[in-house]
């Protein structure tokens, strides 16, 4: 899930250098949204990874 997590960082910084950096003038709301849409996967892929490592760890058994 980290993977998908680092995408989507990369995917919203450059959303928002775009779309807040005023370089896409007419794609400006496009992006801006964009920018808020991969904000809201990167903050839900984090969240799923965490718990998945906690319920593996927990589900762990000691050998």
């Amino acid at each position: 899930m980290s993977h998908w997590t680092v995408s989507f960082i990369i995917l919203t910084i450059i959303a928002g250098v775009y779309g807040f950096g005023g370089a896409a003038d007419i794609a400006h709301s496009f992006v801006k949204l964009l920018f808020f849409v991969f904000i809201i996967l990167t903050i839900i892929t984090a969240i799923i990874g965490r718990i998945s490592v906690e319920s593996q760890q927990k589900n762990a058994k000691p050998i």
